[in-house]
């Protein structure tokens, strides 16, 4: 990758006098938008769709100025209105628009809550028991947010972790007798 970046770039080296400024369009587009950011540095959040969790085709198509607009695609059908991922993590969602005074749609608490495995439950239920009481005092997750932005960053010994059918025979014989197996930085097994 590198050796294609540095084969294919130039770099820029001149003034910002080629640069023009914005259109009378585009002006008026954010004028439009501008007075809705007070509102939501007020509240918090201007709207939100709780009921909906986003996908590319979720939301109508979304517009500030439809006449003026020549790129579209506001993440919902209404500037500011912010989308749901409960495919991150439902308690996320739940806590991020609690935090707000809004709730889940009870619907989605119940699919993502019985039928559908959200990201966070498939990356837990790869947990060994080494990691979830590695995690047990880890506050980082579910902070009050709508919607997830993974850090692989945080147990990056543990996501290295592989135990054979031997390994974890032995590893589990140890958690019963109270001996932990796994050490920050060690590999288990091969």
């Amino acid at each position: 990758m590198r050796d294609f970046i540095q084969a294919n770039y130039a770099p820029y080296e001149g003034g910002s006098e080629f640069l023009a400024g914005p259109t009378g369009r585009t002006l008026a587009v954010w004028d439009k938008v501008s007075v809705l950011f007070p509102v939501e540095r007020e509240r918090g959040i201007l709207d939100v769709d709780a009921a909906t969790p986003s996908t590319i085709t979720s939301h109508a198509p979304g517009y500030i100025d439809r006449d003026r607009e020549l790129v579209v695609g506001l993440q919902t059908e209404a500037p500011l209105k912010r989308a749901i991922m409960p495919n991150g993590g439902l308690r996320m969602v739940e806590n991020g628009l609690a935090a707000y005074g809004y709730e889940v749609d009870p619907f989605v608490t119940e699919v993502f809550g019985t039928y559908r495995k959200t990201h966070n439950d498939g990356v837990f239920d790869a947990y060994t028991p080494e990691m979830r009481a590695a995690r047990k005092g880890d506050h980082h997750g579910a902070a009050g947010r709508l919607w997830p932005w993974p850090d692989h960053r945080r147990l990056p010994s543990c996501r290295a972790v592989r135990h054979s059918p031997a390994d974890r025979g032995q590893a589990g014989r140890a958690r019963a007798a109270g001996r932990a197996t796994l050490q920050p930085g060690r590999h288990p097994g091969p």
